[in-house]
């Protein structure tokens, strides 16, 4: 049976243990509950400090308004209780922001995930490419419907390409019909030495953005790439965010 939430250990190789535990469909989310403030910033620490998995934090942080997070704010701010699952780096802002507000919160590092070398088969053209079924075999095991939102973030300009559509459409089954997803996309303008940012939550209408690992930028989707990938949901509402970012809100 799937616990309904994991509370947090005293040490940080517990919460590594807690992010592999089988339940015998693949490692489990984790589930975090409220806790004391300012906890997880002694545990995790802030710039230039270790995260959770391991990563050298380093660089200046930038604070950025955004009008999609607002409107994403907005919509999860109508009850208590709701179940968020966020996609991108571990972020101990995001776990506080999101447990305040009455909801259980769920973390799956994707792109850390991902970059598994593991994970890394020959393609049969003297090339490799990465080994989706296992990916999807051994994580991102969520229950259907399980979720009513979802921050996505900017996961499918970085991600290897085989995983895009095969992620989105499994975040489209554990989606609630009704859910709200956020996701950003670099626009055109946006170099191949783009940063990689964990997304920090700041305030309901503005980010925090810290340059993690380096992660570099695989690709631009134009709006008619990024309205297929999306075509089994029910609406897509764009907003034209700064920093050559498309802001995004999809409805399941």
């Amino acid at each position: 049976m799937r616990p309904q939430a994991f509370y947090l250990a005293p040490a940080l190789h517990v919460l590594h243990h807690l992010e592999t535990l089988i339940d015998g469909r693949g490692p489990l989310p984790i589930q975090w509950c409220p806790v004391a403030p300012g906890i997880f910033s002694r545990l995790f620490g802030g710039s230039g400090r270790r995260g959770v998995d391991g990563e050298v934090v380093s660089g200046q942080k930038i604070s950025r308004r955004s009008t999609g997070f607002n409107e994403f704010i907005r919509a999860i701010s109508r009850e208590e209780g709701l179940k968020i699952l966020d996609l991108g780096s571990t972020s101990p802002a995001n776990i506080t922001f999101m447990t305040g507000l009455g909801h259980r919160f769920h973390q799956e590092d994707v792109l850390r995930l991902s970059s598994d070398k593991s994970l890394i088969i020959p393609n049969g053209d003297n090339g490799t490419t990465i080994d989706v079924q296992r990916f999807l075999r051994e994580n991102l095991n969520f229950g259907r419907e399980e979720f009513d939102a979802v921050m996505f973030w900017d996961l499918a300009d970085f991600l290897p390409e085989p995983l895009v559509k095969p992620l989105i459409e499994r975040i489209h089954v554990a989606m609630k019909p009704g859910g709200i997803m956020l996701a950003f996309f670099h626009t055109k303008d946006a170099g191949p030495e783009a940063p990689f940012y964990r997304y920090n939550i700041a305030a309901k209408d503005t980010l925090e953005l810290q340059p993690i690992r380096a992660f570099r930028l695989q690709r631009v989707f134009n709006n008619r790439h990024v309205e297929n990938l999306f075509r089994d949901y029910s609406s897509i509402k764009f907003f034209l965010g700064r920093d050559n970012i498309r802001e995004m809100l999809v409805i399941r």
